[in-house]
């Protein structure tokens, strides 16, 4: 039997929000980019593969694929406004030092001073492989040994990233690291609602963190792996063929919506319900997806959420534009929604990963943002690189479509209603179901 959370009376409402993105800063340019159907994606220079070490025989590879998602700013940081101090600052895995910049940010947007806040606030994080250890660091013995192997390690491994965060903001409310590989984010995002029904805690963070350095390296292509010869996801189009590496961070602050109305607070979305499951071992193998373990999971995130599939008109998908993944996905999603479809098709699909690559650990929770910010904006964007329907996948099993161009929004018969799916390598699958923010009350008459 999955977790699951929602299904109550009560529902969660995310009321702050920040991200930090490839080709984008700032909430508001990553949107910019996404409702054009822009690509961060970036040719690193020769300059820069020197920077990044890349030896000119692995640049002259025939498979070599000289492309890379690049997150402006990674390596900076405010020590100082988290009590750090240089040292420490530069010891700590840029991952971590995003992630609490996210976290403060979300909670400025969400308006909330975390020393003020009278209640426990909880944490629940998820970040990558510190590769800034594995490829920055241990080129740095002096630097090592001055700190020590414990303080490497506290600076550096993932076990640590919600307690300090918890730690140097001073929040008491629950703190965990959460890692199912990809689905992370979207775990952590479903325990962190938990907590909130369950009444451990009045206000939660949750989000993720994923840069892999050197930032500017490309890859070296191998044959029946999950990256791309060329550099470029394509999800669900004819010539998909892989995933790439991205970058980027995120956190939304979440509250109970009946306290989210009371207090006053900005609604940017309502979680009606999420799921989590794994596809235990009825799989070809341990990295495989399972058609049967994702429709089980999406299937109960709607019957929890109270919503049938025909309130659904977009879904973000997980989506890595590879030749088995995203055909077992559109299967397990037709599936889900009830099999033949017999009307219009009236349900978008969309894929992050198109745009700034695969987040990896922080991907579920960066699709999230988008759809949210998708919903407050009343667009659905177009979809990078597509152009025509991945023949092996069944688009005429279902609702489905893949948007080429931006379009409204719209949702005549209720309020705009999504999916978000994460799939971790190991077979955790989480899906969530988003509803846009409802309306605020007419404001009194003045006098």
């Amino acid at each position: 039997m999955s977790d699951a959370v929602g299904g109550g009376e009560e529902r969660i409402a995310i009321v702050g929000l920040a991200g930090r993105f490839p080709g984008a800063k700032t909430l508001e340019g990553f949107w910019e980019m996404l409702r054009r159907g822009g690509d961060a994606r970036r040719v690193p220079t020769d300059a820069e593969l020197d920077d990044a070490g890349v030896p000119q025989a692995l640049r002259a590879h025939p498979q070599w694929v000289r492309s890379s998602y690049v997150l402006e700013g990674a390596t900076e940081f405010d020590a100082g406004l988290f009590g750090y101090s240089p040292r420490e600052a530069e010891l700590m895995d840029p991952q971590q030092r995003i992630f609490m910049e996210c976290a403060w940010e979300s909670l400025d947007n969400a308006g909330y001073d975390p020393l003020r806040f009278k209640g426990a606030v909880a944490v629940y994080a998820s970040v990558s492989l510190s590769s800034y250890l594995l490829r920055a660091l241990m080129r740095q013995p002096d630097l090592m040994d001055a700190a020590g192997s414990f303080g490497v390690m506290l600076a550096n491994d993932k076990d640590y990233v919600a307690t300090r965060v918890s730690h140097r903001l001073g929040l008491r409310g629950p703190a965990a690291t959460v890692q199912t590989a990809c689905s992370s984010s979207l775990v952590a995002l479903h325990l962190a609602c938990q907590s909130l029904l369950s009444g451990e805690s009045d206000m939660a963070l949750a989000g993720g963190s994923s840069v892999s350095f050197p930032q500017t390296a490309g890859y070296l292509y191998q044959e029946g792996m999950i990256f791309s010869p060329d550099g470029y996801c394509r999800a669900f189009d004819a010539k998909a063929n892989g995933t790439v590496r991205g970058a980027g961070a995120a956190v939304v602050v979440l509250k109970r919506l009946s306290d989210a109305l009371k207090d006053g607070d900005t609604i940017h979305g309502v979680l009606l319900g999420t799921a989590v499951n794994n596809d235990g071992a009825g799989k070809v193998g341990f990295t495989a997806p399972s058609v049967e373990g994702q429709a089980a999971v999406i299937a109960e995130a709607l019957a929890i959420s109270g919503v049938t599939p025909d309130d659904i008109q977009y879904v973000e998908a997980h989506a890595t534009g590879t030749p088995l993944g995203d055909p077992i996905e559109v299967a397990a999603l037709n599936q889900a929604f009830g099999g033949k479809e017999t009307g219009q098709k009236r349900v978008a699909l969309g894929s992050l990963k198109a745009a700034i690559g695969h987040l990896d650990a922080a991907a579920g929770i960066a699709g999230v943002v988008k759809t949210v910010l998708a919903m407050e904006h009343g667009e659905i964007p177009a979809s990078p690189h597509f152009q025509q329907p991945n023949p092996v996948i069944d688009f005429d099993a279902g609702p489905f479509f893949v948007p080429s161009q931006p379009r409204p929004w719209t949702s005549p018969n209720g309020p705009r209603r999504a999916g978000v799916s994460a799939f971790g390598i190991g077979g955790t699958n989480t899906h969530v179901i988003l509803e846009e923010a409802p309306k605020a009350a007419a404001p009194a008459p003045s006098r």
